[in-house]
């Protein structure tokens, strides 16, 4: 599996990027919400799927559609 490829980032380092807690950080992992491999006891995160978790959460912007003027 090619996600695993580069760099693995610790649990603290994702919560950093990701501008959460080490507890939400831990969570995700607990609940099997991102990718993570273990490194004899350690836990890391590849980096590509700290990315597909971030590009997978983006909500698109809603454009407004202009109004029909009414008579």
């Amino acid at each position: 599996m090619t996600i695993t490829a580069g760099r693995l980032l610790t649990v603290e380092e994702t919560a950093e990027r990701l501008n959460t807690s080490v507890r939400f950080a831990r969570r995700l992992i607990e609940e099997r919400r991102i990718t993570f491999v273990h490194v004899g006891r350690h836990v890391r995160i590849p980096e590509a799927a700290l990315e597909a978790y971030i590009s997978a959460g983006v909500v698109l912007a809603v454009v407004p559609r202009s109004r029909k003027a009414t008579r």
